[in-house]
């Protein structure tokens, strides 16, 4: 990570990243791109912290962001001290895994609060991106921030009638309810074995195997979860009847990233 301040931006050289393909690939849903001068730049939000970030001939703007920001919030979010180059150098000795490793080779973890991430993977079950984003707005338009689990806890049914979100308002309340009581400790949810951590996930109403992944993966960062969709379903049939191979041990889900990323589009 190679970073400087300029004026009011911060400017990043950072190898492995693309933003396109971390913003955009289904692991966020607070992030939208904008027209732009730049090769692209997307606006979003961590905890309700704002920023617009651009990409553009090799670097990384950070607007209207200081360096302590950047220090204490941003290098995290983005995970921008991992190395992988060095993750996928051990991906590669897989054959299909170095195509897809090179194919979308700027896929970063973002490192998700695992609250409001909970919340997105529970609106995300039979849904596309643009109704998952659209639910999610109306809830931070609502309340003016992404709530809490005791603001949410309040809710009823009918209360969420606004979200548009269907089946799945009943399950934001339990999720809420049940984290707010303590009845769920995300924190230590966070530490536990993975197995243990998937079963206190799915304690919660409505949050299956994909879901408990989901929120291993994106909001508590556990590299191990392994998300399985449908076009992961068709990866594992195809390439890894067996498994994946032993060089994804411990890197699963950072496989899973570049391998979904790498069949859809090629499908496509």
């Amino acid at each position: 990570m190679e970073y400087k301040a300029i004026n009011n931006n911060i400017e990043l050289i950072q190898p492995d990243f693309d933003l396109d393909e971390t913003l955009d690939c289904g692991q966020a849903f607070r992030w939208e791109r904008l027209p732009s001068e730049y090769e692209c730049t997307y606006s979003g939000f961590f905890l309700d912290r704002p920023l617009e970030i651009s990409q553009d001939k090799g670097k990384f703007i950070f607007h209207n962001t200081s360096e302590k920001d950047f220090l204490n919030i941003w290098k995290d979010y983005f995970d921008l001290e991992t190395d992988y180059g060095k993750i996928k150098g051990i991906l590669s000795q897989d054959e299909t895994l170095k195509k897809a490793c090179e194919f979308a080779g700027g896929i970063r973890l973002l490192k998700q609060n695992s609250w409001e991430c909970l919340c997105s993977f529970i609106i995300s079950q039979n849904n596309n991106i643009p109704r998952i984003k659209g639910i999610i707005a109306r809830l931070c338009d609502h309340y003016g921030h992404f709530p809490s689990a005791a603001e949410m806890a309040q809710e009823t049914v009918d209360s969420l009638g606004y979200l548009r979100s269907g089946f799945r308002a009943k399950y934001l309340i339990d999720a809420a309810q049940k984290t707010a009581s303590g009845e769920i400790e995300l924190d230590k949810i966070k530490e536990m074995p993975i197995e243990e951590a998937r079963k206190a996930l799915m304690t919660v109403k409505g949050v299956g195997p994909k879901v408990a992944e989901c929120v291993l993966l994106f909001g508590m960062h556990r590299a191990e979860a392994f998300p399985v969709d449908v076009w992961i379903k068709r990866v594992m049939a195809e390439y890894y009847p067996g498994g994946l191979p032993e060089c994804a041990a411990g890197n699963e889900g950072i496989a899973q990233q570049y391998l979904f990323h790498y069949i859809r589009n090629m499908e496509k």
